[in-house]
């Protein structure tokens, strides 16, 4: 069983750490259920273990290293949040990179919902989309693993300000731009994406 939360208002980051911090522990434990967090941050800037200090190009929001897979990302307003706390011992063999794969299938079934086509590209984590301007990213993907449990998970532009994105090099991929679903036309809101998320969840 899966226990689906959503913020009604941004989460802080540490919070949020904290928070999956001790579900997988329960989850570990025995003691709590699965998770999906659905939420926004405040804009900031993360740095995940791949992270190259030459990509904080400039620090306009806070920095935060954190122990999920990837390099920077941002997170902010109108980017739609999953952290996701799944106990992979319990679908199958725990295989990581299936894992991964699985998060990426899963965004590309939501953004489908509204006609959009994401792909996934050898050599970049995360979701692509075909634009008028050439392919950019418009969903991100990080993980951490303990005790075979997931922590962290995928990003989803919505309607952020993508400006916010100049202050680094986005997952270390400097010749591809970032997008959102504002940005291609498509004025869904959190909640139509919420749902799409929700029916599409592979768990």
């Amino acid at each position: 069983m899966v226990e689906w939360k959503k913020a009604d208002k941004p989460v802080a980051y540490e919070e949020a750490l904290a928070f999956m911090d001790g579900r997988v522990a329960g989850i570990h434990e025995g003691t709590a259920e699965e998770c999906v967090w659905l939420l926004e941050h405040l804009p900031l800037y993360t740095a995940g273990t791949s992270a190259k200090a030459g990509d904080l190009l400039e620090q306009r929001f806070p920095v935060y290293e954190t122990g999920r897979g990837g390099e920077y990302t941002y997170h902010g307003p109108g980017q739609r949040v999953a952290y996701a706390m799944v106990d992979l011992k319990k679908r199958g063999a725990p295989d990581i990179k299936k894992y991964v794969c699985d998060l990426q299938d899963w965004v590309i079934a939501a953004l489908a919902e509204f006609d959009v086509h994401g792909v996934c590209r050898e050599g970049r984590i995360g979701i692509w989309v075909n634009t008028p301007k050439g392919e950019k990213k418009i969903a991100a993907v990080g993980v951490r693993v303990r005790h075979w449990i997931t922590l962290h998970g995928v990003s989803i532009n919505v309607n952020p300000d993508l400006s916010h994105y100049s202050g680094i090099v986005p997952c270390g991929i400097s010749e591809f731009g970032v997008t959102s679903l504002d940005d291609l036309g498509i004025k869904a809101t959190m909640d139509d994406l919420d749902k799409a998320l929700k029916k599409n969840f592979f768990g």
